[in-house]
């Protein structure tokens, strides 16, 4: 099962941009499907984006055009690309990784966009 390590959030104003990168440990990376999370405070955990392990990305609807989802699978890292950030886009943010039987997920990082 991959570990996986967290980076790139932090303090943003509105508008601005960010690159969040979760870096896996292991040899098979590239047989997971990739999922990008957050959870804001006083609400449920939202699913962002997803990669599959083929390449085939997802995201919703209040992030289409402004997150995109990307995979390197030869350097065993996901990313999340972030623009155009609204205050609204405030949350942890938690990369998970799955493949069959294997579900793992990462510390979580905050991201906070300031007014």
């Amino acid at each position: 099962q991959v570990q996986l390590v967290e980076s790139g959030g932090g303090l943003v104003q509105t508008g601005g941009s960010l690159r969040l990168s979760c870096a896996a440990s292991g040899s098979s990376f590239r047989n997971y499907d990739v999922y990008w999370y957050r959870q804001a405070p006083g609400k449920q955990r939202e699913l962002v984006a997803s990669m599959t392990s083929s390449g085939f990305p997802y995201s919703t609807d209040s992030v289409k055009g402004r997150f995109t989802i990307s995979r390197d699978n030869a350097k065993n890292t996901a990313y999340l690309h972030m623009n155009s950030l609204k205050p609204e886009d405030t949350a942890v943010y938690y990369c998970a990784a799955r493949w069959d039987l294997y579900d793992t997920w990462g510390q979580g990082t905050q991201v906070t966009v300031s007014s």
